[in-house]
């Protein structure tokens, strides 16, 4: 390995620091926790509230409410089903930008639960790149916005600035 780096070295002139750096990981949906706690606290809500509605002491069994109290418990158990499984963590893509192949993947887990590349792009085929304290936005060759990702770390920012030089503005 280091017969070869050292060839690639001698080719090239000039020492490349970018086989020390590891690959930054960024997710789309940022620290968004509380968001989430709520969420769930209203599923599982909506999801007790479903068979509560014949449950409880006190519920009226009149003929004419049954029909309405059976769509309402339906209604409960889909709505709340729903709020708990579309807040998965694992559901959401990731942003990889690896120093080494000088490329950005993003990464969406399949069904059985392996990472499946989404989007790879080199970083010579981007547009340009804006790297401020909250965010990243990364634009295609025509302009478009193709990624805006939330930065919470220093270290992150530092080292996106670092792999992505001429591009950033």
């Amino acid at each position: 390995m280091t017969a070869l780096y050292q060839t690639l070295v001698s080719a090239t002139g000039a020492l490349d620091n970018s086989h020390d750096a590891a690959p930054v990981k960024l997710g789309f949906e940022g620290n968004k926790t509380i968001l989430r706690a709520a969420f769930r606290l209203a599923g599982s809500s909506l999801l007790l509230s479903a068979p509560g509605l014949w449950l409880l002491p006190g519920s009226n069994m009149a003929p004419e409410l049954m029909l309405f109290k059976l769509g309402a418990s339906v209604f409960f158990l889909f709505a709340g089903l729903a709020l708990l499984i579309r807040n998965r963590a694992y559901s959401q893509p990731e942003v990889y930008f690896d120093p080494i192949r000088r490329e950005l993947r993003v990464l969406q887990k399949s069904q059985n639960g392996r990472p499946q590349t989404v989007l790879r792009r080199d970083y010579d085929s981007l547009g340009g790149a804006r790297i401020t304290s909250k965010n990243i936005e990364l634009w295609d060759v025509d302009g478009t916005i193709l990624l805006s990702l939330p930065l919470f770390d220093a270290g992150a920012r530092s080292a996106l600035r670092d792999q992505l030089g001429p591009l950033c503005r």
